[in-house]
């Protein structure tokens, strides 16, 4: 029987291929990220300039604009003070910054005392201020806050009031109330009622004007 046998020498392996070797930096490297915070400016860039959008359409036709300490206030609190308000009326939360931006260059930026702290604001659409400030006062007796979250300021007709200023506020008569007293001042002697009635319309108009700042400056010293 004939043995065979494995040759003694095998064949060479051919070399493995070489392998780069990564720096660990670029190993480690992470994926780049979205910019979320470049996102997450442009979004509150959008809600400040609504913002402030926003208040300058409550300015269009407001007489009265006022400032509310509302710190400490919970959020049902404040929707029961929206709910007790007059429909002429609105209360919004904004940041004293972004209510500074919209009244610039207006006859509001008389408020810009106020700019401190947190505050809510109180636009009033209606000539009948008092009525328009009754229902916060309520709010203020019942919860027991009249020292705490007070008025900070108001402008009307372009004047601001201080907090201490605010009886002048509450106490104007209102309209039917100033032609009820102007009826009743040419209610007088006949003669006089004659006499003004046959001067130039424009004497007359005047003399209806003095008297009525006249009612309007007793009222706000009283």
């Amino acid at each position: 029987m004939e043995t065979s046998f494995l040759p003694t020498t095998l064949p060479t392996a051919k070399p493995l291929p070489a392998f780069r070797t990564l720096s660990t930096a670029a190993t480690l490297r992470p994926h780049p990220r979205p910019r979320t915070s470049t996102i997450r400016a442009a979004i509150t860039r959008g809600r400040k300039e609504e913002t402030v959008a926003t208040v300058r359409e409550q300015l269009e036709g407001c007489y009265l604009l006022a400032g509310i300490k509302y710190e400490g206030l919970t959020v049902k609190q404040l929707q029961g003070i929206r709910d007790a308000l007059p429909e002429t009326c609105s209360l919004l939360v904004a940041k004293n910054t972004l209510v500074g931006k919209a009244i610039e260059g207006t006859p509001w930026e008389a408020l810009k005392p106020c700019m401190k702290g947190m505050n809510a604001w109180l636009f009033v659409h209606t000539e009948e201020v008092p009525t328009a400030l009754k229902p916060y006062r309520a709010f203020q007796k019942e919860e027991r806050v009249e020292e705490t979250n007070d008025f900070v300021g108001a402008v009307f007709e372009g004047k601001f009031y201080g907090p201490g200023d605010f009886k002048a506020l509450e106490t104007m008569p209102s309209r039917a109330e100033v032609y009820a007293k102007l009826l009743g001042a040419l209610q007088g002697p006949a003669t006089s009622l004659v006499t003004t009635l046959q001067a130039p319309a424009r004497d007359v108009v005047a003399v209806l004007s003095a008297y009525v700042r006249k009612l309007e400056e007793e009222a706000g010293s009283a």
